[in-house]
């Protein structure tokens, strides 16, 4: 088949870049434009230093619907705002990495709803979607730890979270928590137990394992809040989630590990350690690592991913691979940064 023509809207931030180093060596696409207004005519690596010798590739000030895919890498508010402001074909598929449409009360477009684009839980709905909301990076993380669980109804009515993540994951323009000088050895937490992640999560969990959400006239952030314990961390290192998560678990050590295996069986990016896990076995690439321990009736959840791939745009490629009809790995055979 012809190549997927590709277009890319905010392509000069992170994920955009990330985007863009997947892109240019995925054997079925074809770029065609890489939106960034204030960087057009300038060449991709002069924004993106890695790309320097891989493309001539240059950045356009340029949009039009004369492609196949178009990717959103924009801030969260702003894919909303483009979409209401340009007029796009419908035959056109649209990838969000935002979190404009992720959530149930606000997923339509041009009368057709995104579909909540986590592959492990949503795998052949995204086959046949024509927009897909990109989940968020310790959505991504969290849910891929707890999926197996809520599939057989096991979730208890408290969920205990730790996650850190890295500089990234605030994204390219540098603020008051994300600067060199403050983060260097540097570890706090932020926004705990009310996250807006929460909210995409507790609503996948309740996909799985129904009621898990309570029901009443609170907020979704709150409702998700009363289940939910997660304390969020700003790490000292670039990219990557790294988080612990206990439950209250009548399984035994040997039974997770079965139902986790069995889970992920057919999920090529999701793998079961039985050895403890390392960040770094993930970083620069789109897998998730989760390693399992049983300490008395707790059990507790290891996972570690990189919040710029499998948390933004690798699992964005993923969901275009699949949406397109490709092995769900094209493309995608990234290599950590070892040791």
């Amino acid at each position: 088949m012809s190549k997927i023509r590709v277009g890319i809207i905010g392509s000069a931030g992170y994920t955009g870049g990330e985007l863009l180093r997947i892109l240019i060596f995925h054997p079925e696409v074809e770029i065609v434009f890489a939106n960034s207004a204030s960087n057009a005519g300038n060449k991709l690596y002069a924004v993106h230093n890695d790309l320097f010798g891989d493309t001539e590739l240059e950045f356009s000030s340029d949009f039009h619907s004369d492609i196949d895919v178009l990717f959103l890498c924009v801030g969260h508010g702003d894919a909303r705002k483009f979409l209401d402001a340009n007029s796009i074909d419908s035959s056109v598929k649209i990838i969000d990495l935002s979190q404009d449409y992720r959530l149930r009360a606000n997923t339509t477009y041009q009368g057709q709803n995104f579909v909540y684009g986590l592959p492990e839980l949503n795998r052949e709905a995204i086959k046949s979607a024509q927009y897909i909301a990109n989940p968020g990076c310790f959505a991504t993380n969290i849910q891929l730890a707890l999926l197996p669980l809520a599939s057989k109804g096991l979730l208890p009515a408290q969920i205990h979270i730790n996650a850190t993540t890295g500089s990234t994951g605030a994204g390219q323009k540098p603020t008051a928590t994300s600067h060199f000088s403050w983060r260097n050895n540097n570890l706090s937490a932020y926004k705990s137990f009310e996250h807006q992640h929460l909210q995409e999560i507790s609503e996948s969990l309740d996909q799985l394992q129904a009621g898990f959400l309570p029901t009443s006239e609170k907020s979704l952030l709150e409702r998700a809040a009363e289940k939910i314990n997660f304390v969020p961390q700003r790490g000292d290192f670039t990219r990557g989630i790294f988080s612990s998560i206990y439950v209250d678990s009548d399984l035994t050590e040997e039974e997770a590990f079965e139902l986790y295996n069995s889970y992920y069986a057919s999920h090529p990016f999701t793998s079961i350690s039985k050895a403890n896990i390392d960040l770094k076995q993930v970083v620069n690439t789109n897998k998730s690592i989760i390693h399992l321990e049983k300490h008395g009736n707790k059990l507790l959840i290891l996972n570690a991913t990189d919040n710029l791939l499998k948390g933004a745009s690798g699992q964005a490629v993923q969901n275009m691979n699949l949406m397109f009809g490709l092995d769900e790995r094209t493309g995608l055979n990234l290599k950590s940064v070892g040791f």
